[in-house]
This record gives structure tokens, C-alpha cells and sequence, in this order.
């Protein structure tokens, strides 16, 4: 006779204390003086006498509300995400769901305002839908693997951020609300959201109920779910289907809220809810208590409404760390995302010859962004001094940050063993971005020196993190990509804090986000170009360090390498790479992917061809990104940032959809 396993406690439990730090919360933002029976009058029989219940009837009340249900629909869509592709690590956020409908609206708001009359929530949706079928189009071929997917995700929502920054840079002033909805505002003036939000949530409840037995059959490998006659690929599609629908609709009404669908799913499983039926159901609770006592936290510790921080970017902030935590714990399996290894890529015979007609392209590329161009009179070629000294420390600045970024990408691909690896995938170029901002916003009139000290110690952090939580799992590719995402997060986060807040020296942050060579001088060009240079002579001989690490640690100290020496060593190289070039170029560039990809495709095999080769292609790439960022839009500017950002992350979903 078997007994049935009675229902942990521990979810019970958890809501329970949750709530009751809601209630108390609220007991205390509320104004008791005229007791509790006058505040909840006013919610079920508002009379609207006084501005304080006026206040109650059309702020206080909707926004708990908002935040009750926004909640609830976003721990929902999680676990359905989650229990779609199996993965603990998928939610709106990492897929991209919450970018594109972001995109959307900016997009909306510029081009076709036309179309926010029937309502934003249908651009924001659409904008999710959109971006979420571009993740399935580019995981496809490959089953929705759930690695893929969560890979496929990273790139299109630093894809999507990319143009969302393009478009923000030269409208900032049309787009300061977007910024403030963006960054995921529980702002309520009335009860429409409420009334839009609650029928469709209880919409997609239901059909969830419905979904809940096919979808148990997740559980289970692929094989046997086959034979119970089950479409995998059809069950998927649904389940994510109406997890992005979820999302679109929380998103059009309150902005991008961050990690509310990943806390409150794996809270729930560690809680105890093990089956999908009680996670689901606990998921929505969780999801739902989460987000209210955040909010509520935030509203009771600021000083002033003009100080509030945006809920939806400070939950991105907490969640962040959860996100990290949660990574060592995982059980992956073998869903990498199916990138050719070093040694599956051919070896060219005469690599000298290769790096000399780069040499020579490179040469050719720099005349071309140096003597023509477009002026007020149109293109040209010009010799004048006065056009030369503008564009020739933008060429020296674009060049050199493109070396920097390639050496530190192909340094991380080798060491790691994984070619998908750079500083932007793996959160090096966000953690030096975060203390680059700190810097800016916390120090008066800092110099060159300090902020480059930040950033190195920016991607130092970030460099020990992701040694920290992968050191035992032995550097896997998997585990690599997913702390990049949590990394990759809390810049967002705090870019979206940052940029929300009305501060004049957002702007300035904006600009160098963005990538712009357009404030470097003459000197600072000179030094950016001979750093890269010595940089570039410097690694030669670490080639050796490079060539035999990837083997292995019994090779490696077979063969008189220390490993922790050489492996600090590289490491803190890395760091000071991409916090220089990042200073330059902003956070944004994948040309620490692109530049060693393509060098490896090429035939650039052993690690000093594979240095130089991928300097070279680095430099040539920013050097053509800046060039083509000056023309495109003339006499407006695009940064060479954002441009080798939308090149890179092109060709690299691209050639995600060709494998």
C-alpha cells in the first residue's frame, strides 16, 4: 500500500510571512489617523470629499493593485517558460520578451504615435511577440534546445537594447517618459490598467489550468514524452506562446519589471513545490507578494516621490544576485549551443600572407575613414587640417579599443574553451560599466586615471565572479554564458536606474554608452592606439600560456605552467583590456566575440596567429563601424558602438540560424 506525499508546508509558510511584511508595510504608508475603516471605505465607497481619499481612490489603491496582478502574470509566465524548456534560468527578462516590447514602444512613440491611440499595450506586445519569435527561429533548427533558447534570448535582448539606445541617443528629450515606464513604473492615476490587466490575466489563468497536464509531461526525457504521443515542439510553442502573451501585457501596462518570472517559480521549487500544478500555483502568490512588498519597501523608504526608484529596475537589482546564487546549482545537460570547437575550424597554410592582406585592408579602410567622407558640400575627398585633426583621433580611438576588445575576447575563448565566450556575453564589459557609472555619478570632475582604475576593478569583479561560481563545474560553456546573463542584468538594472532619474549627468552617460569616438582628442586617441600596440606585443609571449591551457590542467602542469599564476595573470589583463576599451566604446560592442570568431573562421589556428589575426579584423571592424556611423545618417552621428553592436549581433544570430 503506497501513501501519498502530503503537500510541503514551506510554500504556505513563505507566502504567509510575505504577506504579513505586505500588510505591515501598507498598515504603515497608509493614512491611519482617521482609522482603517475610512481607508477601506474609500476603496468600495469612495465619495472623494478630500484629497487625501482621492489620493487613496485613484493612487494608492491601483497601484496595489497593479502590483498585486502584474506579479501574479509574471511569476506565471515563468514557470510556464521555465517548465517549457526545462531550464530554471528562463523568464521574460533573459529572453528578450521584455527588450522587444520595450523597442517597440520607442519605436511607436517615434515613428508611428498613430498607433499608441488604440492602445501602447498592443505595440508592446507585438514587440514581444516579435522579438520572442526571432528566439524561436534562431533555436529551432536545434529542437528549442533550452541552452540554445536561453543563448538565442541573450543576444537578441543586447540586439534590442542596442537599437533602443540608437534611437534613444538622438531623442531624449520625446522619450524621457518611455525611460521613467521602462525602467518599470507602478504609477497608477486611475483604475484603466487595473481594468485592462485583471480579465486577460484571468484569461491566461485558465487557459494555463488547461495546459497543465500536457505540460507535466515535461517532466519526463523527450523520448518518453514521445511515446505518450505528445508533440514536443507544438507543447512548446503553446507554453511559450501564452507566456509571452502574459508578459505583453504586464509589460504594456507597467514597463519592464526585472526577475519577478525567475525569483518566484525557483523560490517555489525550493520551497518545496515540486509538482507543476502546486509550482504554478505558487509561482502566482509568490510572484504576486514579491513584487507588492518590493514596491511597498520602496515607497516607504524614500524620502520623496521625486527620489522613488523605479520598482521594476530595483527588482532587476535584487533579483541579480538570486540569479547567480541559483547558477552553481544547476543540473545542465548537453545543450550547448553548437558553435564549432577550435579544432573543428581549418588552419590556413600561409597565415603570414593572411595577416598581411588584412594589414593592407586595414591601411585602406583607415585612408577611407581619414580622406573621405560627407561634409556640408557632400562626399569628398578632403586634405584639409581642420577635417583631418576631428577625424584622425577618432580612427587612432576606434582602431585601438578594436584591438583592445579582440585580444580580450580571444584571450577568454582560449582559456574558457569556448568560442561563444567575450567580455560583453560574459558580463565583463557590464561590471566594468557599472563602476564607470558609479564613478560619474559619485566623484566630481573624475580624471582619465580614475575612471580607468574603475573600470578595471568593475571587470575584475565581474571576472571573479564568474571564476567563483564556475571554478567547480570546471569552466563550463553553459555555466560562462548564464553568469554573463545575470551580470549582463544588474547593468541593466542599473543603467535603467541611472537614466530614469532625471539627472542631467544621465545624458553623459547616455553618450558614452552608446560607443562614441566623438569627445577623444588628439592625445587621448594617441593613447588608446600606442596602448594597444604594446598591449598587442605584450601577449606575444603569453601565446605559449594560450596553446596549452585549453589542454588542460594535467597537460598544462605536465608541461611547467603554473595554473594559478598564469591563469591570475591573464585574467587581470582581461580586465584592464576591456575596462580601457570600454572607456572608449562603451559596454554594447560585440567585438570581443566577433573579431576572434572570425579570425578562427579564417584560419588563423595557433594562439599567436589567432592574436594577431583578430587584433587586425578588430580594428578593421571598429574603424568601418565608426566610418559608417558618421556617414549613414549625416550630418547626425551613430556611434561606432552601437553600430559594431547591430553588425555583431547581426551576423551572430545569423550564423545561430544557419547551424
Amino acid at each position: 500500500m503506497t501513501t501519498k506525499a502530503l503537500p510541503s508546508p514551506f510554500p504556505l509558510a513563505l507566502s504567509l510571512l510575505l504577506g504579513a511584511v505586505a500588510v505591515s508595510l501598507a498598515w504603515t504608508a497608509l493614512p491611519m489617523e482617521r482609522g482603517l475603516l475610512f481607508t477601506l471605505q474609500t476603496l468600495f465607497q469612495p465619495t472623494i470629499s478630500s484629497p487625501q481619499e482621492a489620493v487613496l481612490y485613484y493612487s494608492w489603491w491601483p497601484r496595489l493593485s497593479i502590483s498585486l496582478l502584474a506579479g501574479a502574470g509574471l511569476g506565471l509566465a515563468g514557470v510556464l517558460m521555465q517548465q517549457v524548456l526545462r531550464n530554471p534560468l528562463a523568464a521574460p527578462t533573459t529572453l528578450g520578451v521584455a527588450s522587444g516590447a520595450n523597442l517597440a514602444l520607442i519605436a511607436a512613440t517615434l515613428f508611428a504615435p498613430a498607433l499608441l491611440v488604440s492602445g501602447r499595450e498592443w505595440v508592446a506586445l507585438a514587440g514581444g511577440a516579435l522579438t520572442m519569435g526571432l528566439v524561436f527561429m534562431l533555436a529551432w533548427s536545434r529542437g528549442l534546445a533550452p541552452m540554445v533558447v536561453v543563448l538565442a534570448g541573450l543576444v537578441v535582448n543586447l540586439f534590442a537594447g542596442a537599437l533602443a539606445m540608437t534611437l534613444l541617443l538622438f531623442n531624449q528629450e520625446t522619450l524621457k517618459g518611455v525611460l521613467i515606464w521602462g525602467a518599470g513604473s507602478l504609477t497608477q492615476s486611475g483604475w484603466s490598467d487595473v481594468a485592462y490587466l485583471w480579465p486577460r490575466l484571468a484569461i491566461s489563468a485558465v487557459l494555463a489550468c488547461l495546459l497543465l497536464r500536457p505540460l507535466a509531461v515535461m517532466d519526463l526525457d523527450e523520448s518518453n514524452a514521445r511515446s505518450l504521443g505528445v508533440s514536443i515542439r507544438q507543447l512548446r510553442l503553446a507554453g511559450l506562446g501564452l507566456a509571452v502573451f502574459l508578459t505583453g501585457c504586464v509589460v504594456s501596462v507597467v514597463g519592464i519589471i526585472g526577475f519577478i518570472g525567475l525569483a518566484a517559480p525557483n523560490i517555489a521549487r525550493m520551497a518545496g513545490a515540486r509538482r507543476l500544478g502546486p509550482r504554478m500555483f505558487w509561482s502566482v502568490i509568490l510572484g504576486a507578494l514579491l513584487l507588492t512588498t518590493t514596491d511597498l519597501m520602496l515607497q516607504q523608504f524614500a524620502s520623496s516621490p521625486s527620489t522613488l526608484l523605479p520598482t521594476g529596475a530595483m527588482t532587476a537589482a535584487l533579483g541579480a544576485p538570486l540569479l547567480l546564487w541559483l547558477i552553481p546549482r544547476l543540473k545542465l545537460g548537453g545543450n550547448t549551443p553548437g558553435v564549432p570547437t577550435q579544432g573543428l575550424v581549418h588552419r590556413h597554410a600561409r597565415p603570414d600572407r593572411l595577416a598581411i592582406t588584412l594589414f593592407v585592408i586595414l591601411l585602406a579602410a583607415a585612408v577611407l575613414a581619414i580622406f573621405i567622407g560627407q561634409t556640408a558640400q557632400g562626399w569628398h575627398w578632403t586634405g584639409q587640417w581642420s577635417v583631418l585633426e576631428w577625424r584622425m583621433p577618432r580612427l587612432l580611438a576606434a582602431a585601438g579599443s578594436g584591438i583592445l576588445l579582440a585580444i580580450a575576447g580571444t584571450i577568454i575563448q582560449r582559456v574558457s574553451g569556448n568560442p561563444m565566450a567575450s567580455p560583453e556575453l560574459l558580463g565583463i564589459s557590464g561590471g566594468s560599466a557599472i563602476a564607470l557609472m558609479a564613478v560619474i555619478f559619485l566623484v566630481p570632475s573624475p580624471g582619465n586615471l580614475t575612471l580607468v582604475s574603475a573600470g578595471t576593478l568593475g571587470a575584475l569583479g565581474a571576472l571573479g565572479v564568474l571564476v567563483l561560481l564556475n571554478r567547480r563545474s570546471g569552466y563550463l560553456p553553459e555555466r560562462l554564458l548564464l553568469t554573463g546573463v545575470a551580470i549582463t542584468a544588474l547593468f541593466d538594472a542599473v543603467r535603467s536606474i541611472v537614466l530614469s532619474g532625471g539627472d542631467p549627468r544621465g545624458q553623459q552617460v547616455v553618450a558614452w554608452l552608446s560607443g562614441s569616438t566623438y569627445y577623444v582628442d588628439l592625445q587621448g586617441g594617441v593613447l588608446i592606439a600606442v596602448l594597444a600596440v604594446v598591449v598587442a606585443a605584450a601577449t606575444r609571449p603569453l601565446a605559449r600560456w594560450l596553446d596549452i591551457l585549453p589542454l588542460g590542467p594535467a597537460t598544462a602542469s605536465s608541461l611547467g605552467i603554473g595554473l594559478n599564476r598564469s591563469r591570475l595573470s591573464l585574467l587581470v589583463l582581461i580586465a584592464l583590456l576591456t575596462a580601457c576599451a570600454t572607456l572608449v566604446i562603451g559596454p554594447l560592442s560585440f567585438v570581443g566575440l566577433l573579431a576572434p570568431h572570425l579570425a578562427r573562421l579564417l584560419g588563423f589556428g595557433r594562439a599567436r596567429e589567432h592574436l594577431l589575426g583578430a587584433a587586425l579584423i578588430g580594428a578593421l571592424l571598429m574603424i568601418l563601424a565608426d566610418w559608417v556611423g558618421r556617414q549613414a545618417l549625416f550630418p547626425q552621428e551613430i556611434p561606432a558602438g552601437l553600430v559594431a553592436s547591430l553588425i555583431g549581433g547581426s551576423y551572430f544570430m545569423w550564423s545561430m540560424r544557419k547551424r
